[in-house]
């Protein structure tokens, strides 16, 4: 009788130790976004919302500044997947640079989600203008 309770006992701690795992890590879906080439393709909808926004308080500019408006839509939007605006490659580019710069002189590993704040960042040379600007 003492061995079928411990036998009942550690196949329910099993059970709940499974479930709280399979809790833990969740499967992960298909990126809904289309065309993220630098930044993380499993980023959350909040955290490329987070990163956009910082790009845009950083340069002083709205999302047009580097996406095309849609085609064929009204009322007019931005269509975020579009290569079509040089300023768009450049940001890519840059953002490539930065995430670089971080890693080799300030031992700062960035992920491409941007979760941590990095030493050098677009103010670092931008200080709030679209161009790189000198104070």
């Amino acid at each position: 009788m003492n061995k079928q309770k411990k036998t009942i006992v550690g196949l329910g701690i099993f059970l709940f130790m499974a479930l709280g795992i399979s809790a833990t890590n969740p499967k992960e879906e298909p990126s809904k976004f289309k065309n993220l080439k630098v930044l993380s393709k499993n980023i959350t909808e909040d955290q490329l919302e987070v990163v956009m926004y910082s790009f845009e308080r950083q340069l002083g500019v709205t999302c047009a500044y580097c996406h095309v408006p849609t085609k064929n839509v009204v009322p007019e939007r931005v269509d975020f997947a579009s290569d079509e605006k040089k300023e768009k490659l450049i940001a890519r580019e840059m953002l490539k640079m930065t995430l670089k710069l971080n890693k080799k002189y300030f031992n700062t590993s960035i992920d491409k989600k941007i979760l941590t704040q990095p030493v050098i960042w677009c103010k670092t040379c931008h200080h709030g203008y679209p161009v790189p600007h000198l104070p």
